[in-house]
């Protein structure tokens, strides 16, 4: 038997269950990992309020981990047992001792990056990859507003924009997430307790608005995050942490300035092999080069998860957030 978190029931974090679970042989296509450190991340939440639905339950959660493959199945090629491997990716589930997980959605791990380090930064170091490179790829130069700066996504984003020569505004929401998110490459934290950050954008801007806003709030922040962008601004809206973005007028975009709207999410840019490989090794590169250094500030035994997620939805926790099987 194995040591698994799932849920009976869609709630609160009371509502995570450690389980014994039985995990069999993996099926064609599938390898078993004995995984080692396991992310938290935002998206747990969501499937375990319920907010994108899991199906039949009982189920584990859980989108990203590391660990060493001890089985193959049929047909799997360029992975062989002892490889240490990554991946953030469905099927949902990471929240396990041991689990199966399709061959072609994990990723070899670098000798120089651990297993800690791996876990921590999958799921949001390449979130950045994609939003900063791809859904609107940013130039030297310019002038970017990133939500939630002091969180794990922010920090990765912080120091990766910068690698890129790009000035950065970032909302926080205490002095001490403040600094923590200049010391990462935050040029103007913005304590959006304090102060407004729609203010703060037009003085650093001289009034023309940000390019880009990226945004991982969503109910709270949408409004005011309109107002940051200069004409034909692209919104990236990829998370809700503070709720989901009610139902929208489109024409407002146009009265704003003829803007964009895009939702993305990382299942969709590493959908195709090619794409995950080329993700990952991006995100490699800039950490093994020392760019971004990937910060775990919390860990928590698995048996501790529900902990774990109070603290994540308190917005008590900083940088990276990792399980310990």
């Amino acid at each position: 038997m194995s040591k698994a978190v799932r849920i009976h029931a869609p709630g609160g974090p009371d509502n995570l269950r450690y389980d014994d679970v039985e995990v069999g042989d993996p099926g064609p296509g599938e390898v078993r990992l004995r995984q080692t450190a396991i992310g938290l991340n935002y998206i747990d939440v969501y499937h375990r309020t319920g907010l994108y639905p899991l199906g039949d339950l009982p189920h584990a959660i859980g989108m990203e981990a590391a660990g060493v493959v001890d089985a193959l199945g049929a047909g799997v090629t360029g992975l062989k047992v002892g490889d240490r491997v990554a991946y953030a990716a469905p099927p949902v589930g990471a929240y396990a001792e041991v689990r199966l997980m399709p061959a072609d959605r994990v990723v070899i791990l670098p000798d120089a990056i651990s297993d800690e380090t791996g876990a921590a930064m999958m799921m949001q170091g390449m979130t950045v990859e994609y939003l900063i490179r791809r859904t609107y790829r940013v130039k030297a130069g310019e002038t970017v507003l990133l939500h939630a700066a002091a969180g794990g996504i922010g920090l990765i984003a912080c120091q990766w924009l910068k690698h890129l020569g790009a000035t950065v505004i970032g909302t926080v929401g205490s002095p001490e997430k403040a600094e923590l998110a200049r010391a990462h490459g935050c040029d103007h934290p913005v304590n959006y307790r304090e102060e407004s950050f729609v203010e703060r954008v037009k003085e650093v801007t001289g009034g023309q608005g940000v390019p880009v806003v990226y945004d991982s709030i969503g109910k709270d922040t949408w409004d005011d995050s309109l107002d940051c962008l200069r004409p034909m601004g692209l919104m990236v809206t990829f998370g809700n942490a503070s709720g989901p973005v009610p139902p929208i007028n489109l024409g407002v975009l146009g009265q704003k300035g003829s803007l964009y709207v895009t939702r993305p999410t990382l299942m969709t840019y590493t959908a195709k092999r090619e794409d995950l490989e080329a993700s990952a090794q991006a995100l490699f590169e800039v950490v093994l080069s020392g760019a971004v250094k990937i910060e775990v500030h919390q860990t928590y035994p698995l048996a501790e998860t529900a902990q774990a997620h109070r603290d994540l939805e308190g917005r008590k926790t900083t940088g990276s957030t990792i399980l310990l099987p």
